[in-house]
């Protein structure tokens, strides 16, 4: 099967520090050899390996600016977390005039695709035909993991394609209209604050085809607009979106969108992970909504972001506060913002095809791990003593890796050594 991911190793960077490993939410991650190593069957893309890396070793292969040249016209569609990298004093309007100096020959907010997506997700609540609790499907990572860890959760899972792929969709059909260019002569470029939205354009798991032409991480988008923004005169005839769409930036943005009465936001993937499993559980029966963000605090705290998510929360309150509030959306048609394939569950390879094997394997597993300290510590270059277990059996790593098991046959070899020293001195002594 082949994988693609927008998370990709430096190994030149890579100091085998194992910070990484014990953060991956996937256990993705194994350091062998003083090198990390990531492990494509299970990386979500969620970026917390970006984040945490001291040594810039983990890269985001998000597309470059020199992509422009291979379209005619090209659209910028900032994510609404974007606004938030400004301070205050600086417009929306600003911000998307702003993308007409850097390359761009026009600006579609990404957030006038969220008010779509949350128009839709409006009827379908009120259709009652969903299972609840539903469960969004916008962040491109919590829906990866669910196809892994929580497959059967998929039918709980909203079937709307995210606003990123909406705007998309919106933009390019507005500028055939305005420009008579061929669509296929139209570029449209996300500006993101994630990974994840990187490899959801380049391996779509709901679309057949991405609507996106590219990816730009928001970091490169700042990086070129901050020099020149504050002379910059805003243009609002370009500010499309309302409070609704733009709060989606931050954790239960989307949430309070939906019209649901009884909805949770949870932000940060190991909080998610922890509420799926209480929903695998059973223990939600009377939420309606669920809003789950790999990132802490939505958007707002994606790793390609440049202020920490906190900041970028607060200006998106206050930018977003601006903004009137949203009126109905006309003539929606909910089909046409439908998944194109359904996603099924994708589980982590089997330790042996064999089944009779795996079980076999399965055992000496317990075994190993039943003799492995049970510390986590990460130190073996797997993320815990199960996952360690769970290498060694595949042929991927030694009990030997395990420093404390070594420091204690270290001791039982030392005592040995000691015991046979006696002994012959005590034979040389019996000689004299």
């Amino acid at each position: 099967m082949e994988y693609f991911h927008s998370v990709t190793l430096d190994r030149d960077k890579c100091h085998g520090c194992t910070n990484c490993i014990t953060h991956c939410p996937t256990e993705a991650i194994r350091v062998q050899n003083g090198k990390a190593k990531i492990i494509k069957e299970r990386c979500i893309d969620c970026g917390e390996c970006v984040r945490v890396c001291q040594s810039h070793a983990k890269v985001v292969a998000a597309d470059s600016f020199s992509m422009l040249d291979d379209f005619e016209y090209n659209i910028a569609m900032p994510a609404p977390s974007f606004y938030g990298q400004f301070a205050n004093e600086i417009s929306i309007g600003q911000v998307l005039a702003a993308f007409r100096k850097i390359g761009f020959d026009h600006v579609f907010e990404v957030a006038r695709g969220a008010e779509y997506v949350s128009a839709a997700t409006r009827e379908l609540l009120k259709s009652g035909k969903l299972k609840k609790p539903v469960i969004n499907s916008a962040c491109p990572a919590v829906l990866r993991l669910i196809r892994e860890r929580f497959p059967d959760l998929l039918d709980n899972v909203l079937n709307i394609i995210s606003p990123m792929e909406v705007a998309a969709s919106l933009a390019r059909d507005e500028a055939f209209e305005k420009t008579g260019i061929s669509k296929d002569k139209i570029g449209v470029f996300f500006i993101s604050p994630c990974p994840a939205k990187v490899t959801s354009v380049k391996a779509p798991l709901t679309l057949e085809k991405s609507n996106v032409s590219g990816v730009i991480s928001a970091k490169k988008a700042y990086n070129r607009m901050r020099p020149i923004i504050e002379n910059i005169e805003a243009d609002d005839s370009l500010c499309i979106s309302a409070y609704e769409g733009i709060f989606w930036a931050s954790s239960g943005g989307e949430s309070s969108g939906s019209g649901a009465t009884e909805t949770i936001a949870v932000d940060g993937i190991h909080n998610v992970i922890t509420v799926l499993e209480e929903i695998e559980d059973g223990k939600m029966s009377t939420v309606e909504f669920v809003e789950l963000s790999a990132c802490l605090s939505g958007c707002n705290g994606g790793p390609l972001n440049v202020v920490n998510p906190f900041l970028s929360s607060s200006r998106i309150s206050f930018q977003s506060k601006t903004k009137p509030r949203l009126k109905e959306i006309e003539n929606l048609d909910v089909d046409k913002l439908k998944w194109q394939k359904i996603v099924e569950g994708r589980p982590v390879h089997p330790l042996d095809d064999d089944l009779e094997e795996a079980m076999r394997k399965m055992e000496l597993m317990d075994k190993i791990y039943d003799r492995l300290p049970k510390l986590d510590c990460g130190s073996c270059g797997s993320p815990n003593c199960k996952s360690l277990a769970e290498d060694i059996v595949r042929g991927f790593a030694r009990e030997n890796d395990c420093i404390f098991l070594m420091k204690e046959r270290l001791k039982r070899l030392a005592k040995e050594l000691f015991k046979l020293n006696d002994s012959y001195q005590d034979e040389d002594e019996g000689e004299l």
